[in-house]
């Protein structure tokens, strides 16, 4: 891939854009490190000081297309910190409420700790192949910041992602005028350099929130 450059100074997003009813999802199981948390009940606890997010069995490989018709992997961005949400460009509100307050956060990065948010990229992959093409997609992201990277793919190609990373989703009810809504899981996941998960970004909670979380554990 030729275009995968440290991201540039981050602008604040613009309008919030289209579609979504959403589900939170529980996180998947985790994986037995002896040296972590790995309590008698099976239960995954990190250490004090580790990330919340050590040693869960997320993320991994995905080979899915930008705005521009580019094949994009996974391992695209190894050396970067990762943040990625999976959503849909018609959504109405949940979605460009979340990809907003995620890029305003790492805006708040930016401007106390440039190098650091030199080094993180944010990424947005469609979980509506139906509707959301390449150019879609590119312009939901554009709306946010230049420097997000919007992802789409064959059906089988965004479920195969989705799995990785223990994101659920599922057509839901039709709207007025024949379009549809789509429920999917509301999480925004950190992943460090080597791909490995870190912690969930609480935008709901709002960008000063996320963005002392992207500072406590990017690092």
């Amino acid at each position: 891939m030729n275009r995968r450059a440290m991201p540039s100074k981050l602008r604040q997003s613009k309008l919030p854009i289209l579609a979504l009813g959403v589900f939170a999802l529980s996180l998947p199981g985790c994986s037995e490190d002896p040296q972590s948390g790995l309590g008698p009940d099976g239960v995954y606890t990190p250490a004090a000081g580790d990330p919340p997010l050590l040693g869960a069995k997320l993320g991994g490989p995905f080979e899915l297309i930008d705005s521009t018709g580019e094949t994009v992997r996974w391992s695209d961005f190894d050396g970067q910190y990762r943040i990625i949400y999976f959503g849909f460009a018609y959504c109405p509100d949940i979605c460009p409420t979340d990809v907003q307050r995620m890029i305003q956060g790492l805006n708040k990065v930016a401007e106390t700790q440039p190098d650091l948010a030199a080094k993180i990229q944010p990424i947005f992959v469609s979980v509506d192949t139906e509707r959301d093409t390449p150019e879609i997609v590119g312009q939901f992201t554009s709306a946010f910041s230049d420097d997000l990277i919007g992802l789409t793919g064959s059906a089988e190609a965004i479920k195969a992602a989705a799995d990785q990373f223990g994101v659920f989703y599922s057509r839901g009810e039709d709207t007025p005028g024949g379009g549809y809504l789509i429920d999917h899981s509301r999480i925004v996941y950190l992943f460090g350099p080597e791909g490995n998960p870190l912690a969930t970004l609480p935008t709901d909670l709002g960008p000063d929130a996320v963005a002392a979380e992207i500072v406590q554990w990017a690092n």
